[in-house]
């Protein structure tokens, strides 16, 4: 079996079948990528934990999770104005939070290039939006490429990087969660490791980087020219490729995955469409699109999200007044989601209703929902049990990005607003003012706390806003897949001090920091009471390390399973361990009775507290 530090390093080359997050760490290391930046989130975890593969004496690249989106694009401009190829990636909505120094971005001259890796999310499978970042490129005079295909990411990643470095600019590769997340055989070329040269190149001479109001407009026009001549930089089948069907009435200019469910939907059709398939989508390729337009009666735009091709195909057509007929988006649902096979038909089906056979009857049988659960013995459901019974009624919740995020959820129905990573000390602020009847209560976790969560705590205590701030501490970065934070004691590559976050609250001035176990519910609940009863900023501290990644850890290690908890005579069916505790391991016999699922249960007891006839005991070794 190969093991992925061979297929990613491997001086020949090959072929590999490989998920897009991985050919893209390939790509990088062909490239001469130095430095690699980011901050965790989903589609894009897995490009870190393909580095992380790579053994330090080999990596040819240098790594970090930095603490916040905007830190990662900042270090990473610093690495391209030092003469070093950079990359920095993230998620769709950390763009928001790097946009103050993203949008400069454009009009700096950076000596050695830099690749801005976007993994956007429609159908927010993992987001609190379905944003589309291609909008906020154009803000910024910055170029895209999106490619559909791993083979796609890791060949339009190296024409960025070329580009790029060519330039001395920034671009764009704009991947989607089913573009970050397939798997196909990527080819990939040799490569010869070359030793790094680490001489420092910056100099104020390659600016100005000081962009003033006298120095803007002459940056600005640069930018301008810049993006305009970009599409004549790079290769013509990396900015567009035509498939030519001789259909001079039907065409679709599309990019990214809509493209590939498109392939998987026309073998149903009665003829096929020409297809202009676009991999630059900002800038426009302007002269293909037009080429294409002057040769079609009709043509449909197929694109996710936004209509941001849409708009602007629609304005080259006006201007040259073709008679093209342009159909873009005819229904809401258009607006939605992912662009599955599925999806595609149906888009295709209103603009073309002889296009495609009626489809197939909805089933019959559709699957239960599934909602979304903290994993058994997560420390935040026993949070949730504990701050619920301290919190009087009308008290107003303020969620924030996590795990904790899904307390909002029944049966805790703890969190009432959301909006980004980090918001929550502010909105409860804003929520406290003027408000003498209803405590409020802010939750943050432990790595949002160092992301964004800092200049809220700041804010409150520099304007004494009142309310209690419980932070969710489970020492790691749970929800994207384990990362470290500043308070674990490790960053990407080695030990480090610890940044508690007890002593941050204490430097900055809380004068009331109280803290516990979370599986202590007894006492989590006496210290909420306690928080809420004193005025002013006062934080609670409720910490349990993340149950799954303990578990893995403990198997990695060869240490043996708890066996799980058992429920003795003494249960009367009162079901709290489901109504209440909600923990997925109690399940429901076909008889309505309550039994522990042996899969599930991790043996950890936190459960025990809430049983109130004390039925719930600790296993015995060899029972399941």
């Amino acid at each position: 079996m190969k093991r992925m530090t061979d297929v990613l390093l491997n001086p020949a080359g090959g072929s590999e079948i490989v998920m897009g997050n991985t050919a893209i760490v390939r790509a990088m290391i062909e490239s001469g990528v130095r430095v690699v930046t980011s901050y965790p989130g989903s589609p894009t975890p897995e490009i870190a934990s393909a580095i992380q593969t790579l053994p330090a004496e080999r990596c040819p690249l240098y790594f970090e999770f930095s603490t916040n989106e905007k830190v990662a694009t900042e270090v990473a401009f610093g690495a391209a104005l030092n003469g070093h190829l950079a990359c920095v990636f993230f998620k769709s909505v950390g763009l928001n939070v790097a946009a103050d120094t993203f949008v400069q971005l454009g009009l700096m001259n950076l000596p050695g290039g830099l690749v801005i890796v976007l993994g956007d999310d429609p159908g927010a499978n993992s987001s609190q939006n379905e944003q589309d970042n291609r909008h906020l490129a154009r803000l910024a005079y910055l170029p895209v490429l999106e490619p559909a295909s791993p083979t796609e990411v890791y060949t339009m990643f190296k024409a960025a990087a070329a580009l790029a470095r060519a330039e001395r600019t920034a671009v764009i590769v704009r991947l989607t969660t089913h573009v970050c997340h397939g798997k196909e055989k990527v080819t990939f070329a040799p490569w010869e490791p070359a030793p790094p040269d680490d001489t420092p190149r910056f100099s104020p001479q390659n600016g100005p980087y000081i962009p003033i109001t006298s120095l803007v407009f002459p940056l600005k026009r640069q930018a301008l020219e810049r993006l305009g001549r970009l599409p004549g930089r790079l290769d013509p089948h990396i900015c567009t490729k035509l498939s030519n069907h001789g259909n001079r009435r039907r065409g679709i200019i599309t990019a990214g995955l809509p493209y590939l469910s498109l392939l998987d939907v026309l073998p149903a059709a009665r003829e096929w469409p020409d297809i202009l398939k676009l991999g630059l989508v900002h800038p426009l390729p302007r002269q293909k699109v037009l080429e294409f337009l002057q040769t079609h009666d009709e043509v449909k735009i197929l694109e996710e999200l936004d209509d941001f091709l849409e708009g602007q195909i629609k304005a080259l057509a006006f201007d040259h007044r073709l008679p093209v007929r342009i159909l873009g988006k005819l229904d809401p649902d258009d607006w939605m989601g992912e662009y599955t096979p599925d999806k595609v038909a149906r888009v295709l089906a209103r603009a073309w209703p002889d296009l495609l056979p009626p489809p197939p009857p909805p089933p019959t049988v559709t699957a239960p929902p599934r909602p979304a659960q903290l994993c058994p013995g997560c420390g935040h459901r026993s949070a949730f049990q504990a701050i619920r019974a301290a919190l009087p009624p009308g008290t107003i919740t303020v969620a924030d990005i996590g795990c904790h995020t899904l307390g909002f959820l029944p049966p805790y129905e703890i969190g009432q607003v959301l909006l980004c990573m980090g918001h929550s000390c502010g909105t409860a602020a804003g929520l406290a003012l003027f408000n003498r009847q209803r405590p409020v209560v802010a939750f943050l976790g432990d790595s949002t706390f160092f992301h964004a969560g800092l200049p809220g705590i700041i804010n409150a205590l520099f304007n004494h806003h009142d309310f209690t701030l419980i932070v969710m501490e489970n020492g790691t970065t749970a929800m994207t897949g384990h990362q470290n934070h500043p308070g674990t004691g490790r960053n990407f590559r080695e030990a480090v001090e610890a940044i508690p976050i007890r002593r941050v609250l204490e430097g900055l001035g809380v004068k009331t920091i109280l803290e516990t176990d979370t599986y202590q519910q007894d006492r989590l609940t006496a210290l909420v009471k306690q928080a809420l009863a004193t005025p002013g900023f006062k934080t609670v501290i409720a910490r349990h390390p993340c149950m799954l990644k303990f578990t893995r850890e403990q198997a990695r290690q060869g240490k043996p399973r708890l066996p799980p908890v058992r429920l003795t005579e003494a249960c009367d069916q009162t079901k709290v361990c489901i109504s209440s505790f909600a923990c997925p391991s109690y399940q429901f016999t076909p008889e309505g009775k309550v039994r522990v699922h042996p899969d599930l249960c991790i043996g950890d007891g936190s459960c025990r507290p809430v049983c109130p006839r004390q039925a719930i005991q600790p296993g015995k070794k060899g029972e399941a």
